[in-house]
């Protein structure tokens, strides 16, 4: 359960949410930018029942995230960007949870930048190629706390919003 109002109303500073798509466990993490760089604010996973089919899966998700972005009010969407799936099964259904997380937080009229995943690596870890372990590590070095033990498709959410921020929020101190 998302606490209902997890980022004050007169927060003066940026909040960027990350998002890792996907079909059975689906990522996210959310940072707000301060000054003195960004912080943490939550993260964590959607992680529907295996059991279910596609579009009761999806419909989950999308009912999550439509509660963690009330909660959040996001003044940035980060998604991860696709990349080349192991095959085609994967590449559509990972293509599905995409576009569902795009029309949710498009809907809301929120400012969305796609992020593909050796970018968000290479701003978090210094080269695109890091490990998840490496990507984990760095996120929490980041964010100047100590790790934390969180699933991989979190850190790889809180990735893409610290690449978010790097790389489009200028003039905003990020460490």
């Amino acid at each position: 359960m998302i606490p209902p109002d997890l980022v004050p109303e007169n927060c003066p500073w940026p909040v960027v949410l990350g998002l890792d798509p996907g079909t059975l466990c689906a990522g996210y993490g959310a940072i707000v930018v301060a000054p003195d760089g960004p912080r943490l604010l939550t993260c964590g996973i959607f992680q529907p029942p295996r059991a279910l089919p596609i579009a009761q899966r999806l419909g989950r998700i999308q009912a999550e995230l439509e509660e963690l972005l009330a909660a959040l009010r996001p003044s940035h969407v980060a998604i991860e960007g696709g990349y080349g799936a192991p095959n085609i099964k994967s590449a559509l259904r990972l293509g599905e949870a995409r576009g569902m997380m795009l029309a949710t937080c498009g809907r809301r009229g929120l400012a969305i930048v796609e992020i593909p995943p050796a970018s968000a690596k290479r701003a978090v870890v210094g080269t695109g190629s890091g490990s998840k372990e490496q990507v984990a590590a760095m996120v929490w070095r980041h964010l100047d706390r100590a790790p934390e033990e969180v699933p991989e498709d979190a850190t790889d959410a809180l990735a893409v919003a610290l690449a978010h921020v790097r790389r489009n929020l200028t003039g905003i101190a990020t460490r």
